[in-house]
């Protein structure tokens, strides 16, 4: 069976922001800064997480809580930037 983006997202906040607490109820739209489960620091290591398994170049702009803050927003943002084709 194969992760979804959602399910791989999931798994990595769990194992790195969690300290692998499954008992954890993670809501796809809980705010992940406003429940102090990320911190400026970890979005930096989302953000490496990003970019290595999905293959997303992220740019300054795309580094808001808009595309951040929740499963249901990162989700969202990876699957668009990764139907975006890449120009050279």
């Amino acid at each position: 069976m194969t992760q979804t983006v959602k399910d791989k997202v999931r798994t990595f906040i769990i194992e790195n922001f969690l300290f692998g607490d499954t008992s954890y109820e993670l809501a796809d739209t809980a705010s992940l800064i406003e429940n102090d489960i990320i911190d400026s620091t970890g979005v930096l290591e989302l953000v490496a997480f990003i970019e290595d398994q999905f293959g997303i170049v992220m740019v300054d702009a795309d580094i808001v809580p808009a595309n951040l803050d929740s499963l249901a927003r990162i989700t969202t943002f990876i699957e668009a930037k990764a139907a975006v084709p890449v120009t050279a």
